[in-house]
């Protein structure tokens, strides 16, 4: 998995509000990775291709508890 979206999430100083995020809503990681697959069409007219990138990496992240904890681990690293 590319970890683009990661690498800006920690250049803009987010990475603890994301983690504090997944901590929170990591139950409804299922829900959101479906939310994230409908939504992507939409991110890649509005966002362009690196968007629509984003989101499926993510929705594939959040589909698994596995995935999510490897988001949380690549949030840890410098």
């Amino acid at each position: 998995m590319a970890n683009e979206w990661i690498a800006q999430v920690k250049a803009r100083g987010l990475a603890g509000a994301v983690g504090i995020a997944l901590d929170a809503l990591e139950p409804l990681g299922p829900l959101g990775a479906q939310l994230l697959w409908v939504a992507q069409p939409f991110l890649g007219v509005f966002g362009g291709e690196s968007a629509r990138n984003a989101a499926n990496e993510i929705a594939e992240a959040l589909e698994t508890p596995e995935g999510i904890a490897h988001i949380r681990e690549q949030l840890k690293h410098d």
